[in-house]
């Protein structure tokens, strides 16, 4: 494991915290094969009910490390590790509860689409610059993001990558609750620890049924991924990163 992803357990409940605040919690693949094997392993012990996402304070997420990004743009190889954990997450055979606070960028805000019950803070603003990075959507979002809040504002988060607050997607039904900073950790806790003390078949079988049938998420999942790396070799999105990463520097 990562030392930017940290493991901990509240008796049931996994915890899976991002952890690289002079990052911005921005996501390497280190750390996202360390979140695949943490959900896989959580998956698969009876003694784990619920799985819970967070961030540091004042970040959840900034998006892929664009160093990354880079590499995949310039001819590397990779990507696998996100590939394992979009299908962890997808797959997730118990319910995922997620706590957001401050910056929820790119899989930052995708993350979130997967899970069950999502808490944010009022200063948090989920945003998802693909377009603007010559990329497309990922993680499902070109699927689950219109059947949440319609066509329209799923446009407006996905195509025009306007941020949305933490009130907006409260409305437009993208998060479960808004708390306030100070208390997001615990109304998380709580939440999971309560779907943990749930009878777990009643909750699975419950859970599956609201879910529906996961292949067609899976199959958008791959579709988008397909285009997102093809998206991520070309032209355009080669300069928009270089002249992203030029002002992050400047």
């Amino acid at each position: 494991m990562t030392e930017h992803i940290l493991i901990e357990r509240d008796g049931a409940v996994q915890v899976i915290r991002i952890n690289r605040p002079d990052k911005k919690n921005a996501l390497t693949r280190a750390m996202y094969a360390a979140m695949a094997e943490a959900l896989t392993e959580g998956d698969a012990d009876p003694a784990i009910r619920a799985h819970v996402f967070l961030g540091v304070p004042g970040i959840f997420s900034a998006g892929n490390d664009l160093q990354d990004f880079m590499v995949i743009a310039t001819g590397g190889a990779g990507g696998n590790e996100v590939w394992d954990f979009l299908m962890a997450l997808a797959n997730a055979q118990k319910p995922l509860v997620s706590g957001v606070d401050g910056i929820a960028v790119g899989i930052g805000t995708t993350l979130n689409l997967h899970c069950d019950l999502t808490f944010a803070t009022p200063r948090t603003v989920f945003r998802t610059p693909f377009v603007d990075l010559g990329l497309v959507p990922e993680a499902g979002s070109s699927l689950l993001v219109p059947a949440v809040v319609g066509r329209q504002q799923a446009f407006a988060l996905l195509g025009l990558g306007e941020g949305f607050s933490a009130e907006k997607a409260l409305a437009c039904g993208l998060i479960y609750a808004l708390v306030g900073e100070d208390d997001l950790e615990n109304a998380v806790l709580d939440a999971a620890r309560l779907i943990a003390s749930k009878p777990p078949e009643a909750m699975k079988i419950a859970r599956d049924l609201m879910l529906g049938p996961r292949q067609p998420l899976l199959a958008r999942i791959r579709e988008e991924g397909e285009r997102f790396r093809e998206r991520l070799q070309s032209d355009e999105a080669r300069a928009a990163l270089m002249a992203f990463m030029t002002r992050k520097k400047g």
